[in-house]
């Protein structure tokens, strides 16, 4: 099992930043990718970053350029750096990891989530 502990939420002023941490706990040795999402209210959940283990990164184009994803294996937690805010990033955020472990056994793993709010 896996534990997601998502923190740093909260309300900023647009144009400002956050930074959101995700911790993961438990059986994290073969975790691979991790990933945040966001949801916002009346929308479905959407994909926001992603980072692999060795630290390749990808972004979901509404935040290219103004979110960087990184992580520490060595404290086993990802971040998310945002800046540039805007109203539209107001969401609830989730840490995700998700994929297939060395033995084949696959796993699928959501944090409880931390509110972002942007105020204009």
């Amino acid at each position: 099992q896996v534990q997601l502990v998502e923190s740093g939420g909260g309300l900023v002023q647009a144009g400002g930043s956050l930074r959101l941490s995700c911790a993961a706990s438990g059986s994290t040795l073969s975790l691979n990718t991790m990933n945040w999402y966001r949801q916002a209210p009346g929308n479905e959940r959407e994909w926001v970053a992603a980072i692999t283990r060795a630290g390749s990164t990808n972004y979901a184009d509404s935040v290219k350029g103004r979110f960087t994803i990184s992580r520490d294996n060595a404290k086993n937690t990802v971040y998310l750096q945002m800046n540039s805010l805007k109203s539209e990033d107001t969401a609830v955020y989730y840490c995700r990891t998700y994929g297939t472990r060395p033995s084949g056994t696959r796993y699928d793993y959501w944090g409880q989530g931390t509110q972002v709010t942007i105020s204009s």
